[in-house]
């Protein structure tokens, strides 16, 4: 697939809803270099959603750049909002799969559309609070709406008695932008989402090369409670992924095919931040810590058992023919040098208006902002084409790059 060509469009305000429209192609730079890169060196690409609710408009922003320079992703993996984009990704065709997702959160930023948005980020703040006191009173159109009767007044050990939402609207939702029967039979991607076991407490990831993937299974990995109910699946209750890790970071790395991979991580809570001045501050603050990926953690961690492998390799190419029949000999082969895995970093800034509030303000205008940020960073991330060679062995066959870490521009 060819950048596309064409007349550039005006800057985006976010007071204005005419002028961006998500899912319309926008002209870019001619990155084909790097596409070419990614296809020659790859065997895997992939693609790793965060969860973060109303902030996940910027993960298609990620996905309507790569579309547009024919980098083609074969695996998803997602946790909360980030299954349900990755649900969208995987249960389309590739030329539908940006058309669907805007579609999604046309959907479900319907309700609050400000004509006009006055200048300065304080006012800015007090209608996207507005926005925000609308989801928290009447929920969102195509995916959650307030209990009726309230939770309290339901019987204890129904699923009525343990939410404040219903989210039966985001299963007919989903329906309406997944093609299931595609993602099960003919996509060429693969599709993983996480959930926590209610009664067990254990992480459980529903993948679609182990199993039939249905809505339950995305809508489970975006259970949060106390808000949402928990779904349950073949007789055992699911919630939202994020209560363990909110990033399915992890599960790739451990189940990293024994090739080279290039991971395009979108994360939308930073672990960076500043320091808290008031009560508001610090809810966002703590959401944030909570619920940021830890990626330097992940990443070290690999990298040590990466250089493990490698010192195992060396170690076994050094011994005599003769022991490669020993028992110890074959079980140490399991643990050669895995993979090579180039992760690239993708992470949503808070802007200047933010507040506690950010992951349920679902206004469109708001969404048309993280749709653009999601676009910027990687444009500014594809700048660096450096960054897309695959690692060497002095980086023990893994490395990371970060916009917003590793470049000046």
């Amino acid at each position: 697939m060819k950048a596309c060509k064409g007349g550039r469009r005006n800057p985006i305000g976010s007071g204005d809803l005419n002028q961006f429209r998500p899912g319309d192609r926008q002209s870019v730079e001619d990155f084909s270099a790097i596409r070419e890169i990614v296809k020659a060196n790859y065997q895997n690409v992939v693609l790793v959603l965060q969860g973060g609710g109303a902030l996940g408009s910027y993960q298609p922003g990620v996905v309507e750049v790569l579309d547009e320079i024919g980098i083609n992703i074969n695996w998803v993996a997602g946790i909360s909002i980030g299954a349900i984009n990755s649900a969208i990704i995987a249960g389309n065709p590739p030329e539908h799969r940006v058309e669907k997702l805007r579609g999604f959160w046309d959907v479900v930023t319907s309700r609050v559309q400000w004509s006009w948005l006055p200048p300065g980020d304080h006012m800015r703040g007090l209608f996207n609070q507005l926005s925000s006191f609308s989801a928290m009173m009447f929920g969102q159109p195509g995916f959650f709406a307030p209990r009726v009767p309230p939770p309290h007044l339901h019987p204890a050990g129904t699923l009525g008695a343990v939410s404040y939402y219903d989210t039966a609207p985001l299963k007919t939702t989903l329906e309406q932008f997944v093609d299931f029967d595609y993602l099960n039979s003919k996509s060429p991607v693969r599709l993983s989402v996480g959930a926590v076991n209610v009664r067990s407490g254990n992480f459980v990831y529903f993948d679609s090369q182990e199993r039939t993937i249905r809505p339950e299974h995305v809508m489970a990995s975006g259970a949060l409670p106390p808000g949402f109910p928990p779904v349950e699946i073949d007789g055992e209750l699911y919630w939202d992924g994020g209560l363990v890790s909110n990033t399915p970071l992890s599960y790739v790395l451990g189940r990293a095919p024994s090739d080279c991979s290039i991971i395009f991580q979108v994360d939308l809570f930073s672990a960076l931040g500043s320091r808290p001045r008031n009560l508001p501050d610090v809810q966002e603050r703590e959401k944030d810590i909570q619920f940021s990926s830890r990626t330097r953690l992940n990443t070290d961690m690999f990298r040590q058992v990466q250089r493990m492998r490698q010192s195992i390799e060396k170690l076994l190419d050094k011994l005599p023919p003769e022991m490669a029949e020993l028992p110890e000999y074959k079980e140490l082969t399991a643990y050669r040098m895995k993979a090579r895995v180039n992760i690239v970093h993708l992470i949503y800034r808070r802007k200047q208006y933010d507040r506690d509030y950010k992951d349920y303000e679902f206004s469109r205008n708001t969404m048309l902002d993280h749709w653009k940020a999601g676009r910027d960073t990687m444009l500014r991330t594809l700048r660096h084409p450096d960054w897309f060679s695959p690692p060497d062995e002095s980086e023990a066959g893994v490395v990371t790059h970060d916009i917003h870490r590793d470049a000046d521009d």
